[in-house]
């Protein structure tokens, strides 16, 4: 049986970042916690930012996962708010690689497929397989499961991805 990983999940965003931890041990999946980091509105941006590094800090530090998932940005007609989500996507992959821990990233159609098995899948069909696929989760946001998504993504897609690093590797 393979040893339990505990993966934190992050779907990205200025206002709401969802955070999501699960354990997988081989094809089980555990729920363990989720929520949201907010950022404040009304300051400005790069006060915005470090809310979500503090935030981000303080679920690693409390969940201390061993991997860490997060969704890419899908592209946005406004490129303002592209640029924005954007920033908050970064601190999203820096915060967890400056406490040492492999980041990975998946497409958003990657974890809808993943997990409803449609890659166009809405928020409340994620939403309802999140509550099939881990019963005891208690998401109280769309942020909040759409990172528990992106974590269930990265428990049925490491493997692969540690193969695929192990071949390069001993290339």
């Amino acid at each position: 049986m393979a040893a339990p990983i505990r993966i934190l999940g992050l779907d990205p965003g200025l206002r709401k970042t969802g955070w999501g931890i699960v354990v997988s041990e081989g094809s089980k999946l555990s729920f363990i916690a989720c929520g949201c980091v907010e950022s404040d509105g009304t300051l400005s941006l790069g006060e915005r930012l470090r809310q979500l590094h503090e935030g981000i800090s303080r679920v690693i530090a409390t969940w201390t996962p061993d991997e860490v998932a997060v969704e890419e940005t899908f592209v946005n007609r406004d490129p303002q708010s592209a640029l924005k989500l954007g920033q908050a996507r970064g601190i999203a992959l820096v915060v967890p690689a400056l406490a040492g821990l492999d980041v990975a990233e998946y497409a958003a159609n990657l974890v809808k497929k993943t997990v409803v098995g449609v890659g166009h899948a809405d928020k409340k069909q994620v939403q309802m397989m999140i509550r099939v696929l881990l019963p005891k989760a208690e998401t109280k946001s769309a942020d909040a499961a759409d990172a528990l998504a992106v974590a269930i993504c990265h428990a049925q897609h490491r493997g692969m991805r540690t193969l695929v690093a192990q071949m390069r590797a001993s290339a």
